[in-house]
């Protein structure tokens, strides 16, 4: 606890009205009590008399809290508390609220029925605050006399109608009076025209601590930097809120990150820009109206900028560039995470991060690349800490320990039901010797051929569904992802599949594995549909090797079948699905050498494709029933 009794009042009250003398321009008009007190710089009163304190004690029927007390020692009352209040109370106008505002009725209204006890004292500090707020912009300051800590300090509750935000609670007198001082301080910082420039001793020692947070960061010291330029910032220091909203960012925090004072500047814009365009595009709902609030008085040359960034962000084509060696080693890392190595990619980027170099003093960290559709899925909030940890910039610092891979070196992470990501029901084609560009040749037809720009599953399937106009209950053609699968295999993968209808189903297997090897996986184990069924198909050379299927409780099999992979091992006696798959995937990860890359297939972005059917056309006697739709024609 803090030991509020031993907090010097003095020094800071007389620091705290001589910056507010100095900050008022010659020439402004002012109320005699406010000239008087600039004359002679103190917005106090003359200290109380420990009779006085006792008198008001009596009258009020309760003792003071201790920093509130020492406070009246030194001055019985105080002007301009911060920029709202401007006539805090003394021994002689402090007095009890109970309700004068009406506000407690007002607040509850709003209580639910089921409010609890905590809620209806919060409602209640109306009826029992002492108020201390005299003359304010309709600002109220209460002291709670039940909110108490163990050194006898109430909590202080402020609260404006205009500011349409529930009381802010300040745990004691003196803590409130600190953030009275860092609101003045706030409001000067930024003086309007023709206003004095705001500089003091204060100022003055908070800039040098942002200068010296900037290096600290730089040199891998984030949390240190970080907690200067939250000081800083509760001060209003021009460069603190760009600088540590950097830091915030990279921590995965998006929540009032608008780089403020920094990212209208055309000198880091290449890099802040993409972070905020990105950000506004992911929440704005086409309606770009906030943009230009954040950006403030930037120029035309940063304008245009920023909305041909969101342009390329929407459309998927944003690409981020940087120079020298760390702008090489982006580049093979989006190689890298475009076929789903984004552990890999990860490692080539810190790997290169020391020699990256900034734009200007108030860069902290290459930033661009989060806006980047192959690169921003990289970031985890441990990344964005092992990022911020490296020292860079020129800067020199300690090594951090390189955070944990996201993938698996396995299949089995596919039967992990505690990973929120994991599908309950996918299939995937896996082929020998073939590079992922080259599997749609294999798996699909004509125009189908062609990759797309790399998108996650969901805008994937979206995108599918905004262009089809057939539907048919026989035709199943995969929408699938394609990437690497470990050394010499790539993969082709659905994470929602359609329903497993196994007496028409037909393996892909023989087709992709002309030349070659491939393996086929169909699995709902875990699916919420229908009954639980699995199937592994093997082919070579263009014919197929072996198979099984697992479904309605039995098993169908072809060919000779590897002792590793002979599905009585896994279905025989087993009631635990789960464990079942687990078990075979992990036989075949052992078998193949392969593993399929986690956090791409969740989170990344992946080239995709479609198909060829995984059905047989109907045969005679079979009905089916094909969906036509004219959208041009709705219209």
């Amino acid at each position: 606890m803090t030991n509020t009794t031993s907090f010097d009042w003095r020094p800071f009250l007389l620091r705290w009205s001589g910056e507010w003398s100095d900050s008022l321009s010659d020439d402004e008009t002012r109320s005699e009590k406010d000239e008087a007190a600039r004359q002679a710089r103190w917005l106090g009163f003359p200290p109380a008399s420990e009779e006085r304190i006792a008198a008001m004690e009596e009258r009020l029927g309760r003792r003071m809290p201790p920093s509130y007390r020492e406070f009246l020692k030194v001055s019985d009352g105080w002007q301009h508390a911060g920029g709202f209040i401007w006539l805090l109370a003394g021994t002689t106008d402090a007095c009890w609220h109970n309700n004068e505002s009406g506000l407690a009725d007002v607040f509850e209204e709003y209580l639910d029925d089921d409010a609890g006890p905590d809620e209806q004292r919060e409602v209640d500090i109306w009826r029992r605050g002492l108020q201390l707020d005299v003359e304010s912009d309709i600002t109220h300051v209460l002291l709670d006399p039940e909110d108490v800590d163990g050194d006898g300090e109430w909590a202080v509750y402020t609260w404006a109608s205009w500011r349409a935000a529930p009381p802010e609670r300040y745990a004691n007198f003196a803590e409130f009076m600190r953030g009275m001082y860092q609101e003045f301080h706030g409001l000067r910082a930024r003086p309007a025209d023709g206003e004095p420039e705001f500089a003091n001793d204060t100022t003055r020692e908070l800039d040098a601590l942002v200068e010296q947070a900037r290096l600290d960061a730089l040199r891998g010291d984030w949390e240190r930097a970080g907690h200067a330029l939250d000081e800083a910032k509760e001060y209003g220091r021009p460069r603190a809120v760009g600088l540590g909203d950097q830091i915030r960012r990279l921590l995965g925090r998006t929540y009032m990150v608008y780089f403020e004072g920094v990212v209208t500047d055309p000198q880091y814009a290449p890099e802040l820009l993409p972070a905020l365009v990105a950000e506004h595009a992911a929440h704005s709902y086409r309606d770009d109206s906030t943009l230009m609030f954040h950006l403030g008085r930037a120029g035309d040359d940063v304008v245009s900028l920023a909305y041909a960034t969101l342009e390329q962000i929407r459309n998927g084509t944003y690409r981020y560039t940087a120079a020298g060696v760390f702008g090489e080693a982006v580049e093979r890392a989006r190689e890298l995470a475009r076929w789903g190595s984004t552990d890999g990619a990860w490692r080539t980027l810190m790997d290169a991060l020391p020699a990256w170099q900034p734009l200007g003093p108030d860069l902290l960290a290459p930033l661009g690349w989060v806006a980047d559709p192959l690169l921003g899925p990289l970031l985890t909030p441990e990344r964005g800490r092992e990022l911020l940890s490296t020292p860079r910039g020129g800067q020199t610092g300690e090594v951090p320990i390189r955070s944990a891979g996201l993938d698996p070196d396995n299949l089995a992470w596919l039967a992990d039901p505690e990973h929120h990501d994991a599908p309950t029901s996918y299939r995937f084609v896996l082929v020998e010797g073939v590079e992922p560009e080259d599997l749609p040749g294999r798996l699909a037809d004509g125009d189908e051929t062609a990759l797309s720009n790399p998108m996650t599953s969901h805008e994937a399937r979206h995108r599918l569904l905004r262009g089809q106009r057939e539907f048919s209950s026989y035709d199943d053609k995969a929408l699938m992802a394609v990437g690497r699968a470990g050394t010499c295999w790539s993969f082709a993968f659905d994470s929602d599949p359609a329903h497993f209808a196994p007496q028409r189903f037909v393996s892909p297997a023989a087709a992709a594995g002309a030349g070659t090897r491939a393996v086929v996986v169909w699995s709902g184990l875990r699916t919420r549909r229908g009954e639980p069924f699995f199937h592994l198909s093997v082919a070579q050379d263009g014919a197929e090797q072996y198979a099984f299927t697992y479904a309605g409780g039995e098993l169908s099999r072809t060919g000779e079948i590897p002792q590793a992979l002979d599905p009585d091992r896994f279905f025989g006696s087993r009631e635990d699905s789960t464990e079942a798959e687990r078990s075979l995937l992990e036989a075949m990860t052992h078998e193949f050498g392969v593993h399929l890359p986690r956090h791409a297939i969740t989170n990344g972005r992946l080239h995709t494709f479609t198909t060829r059917s995984w059905t047989r056309p109907p045969g005679n006697g079979e009905t089916y029933a094909v969906i036509s739709t004219n959208w041009d024609a709705a219209r």
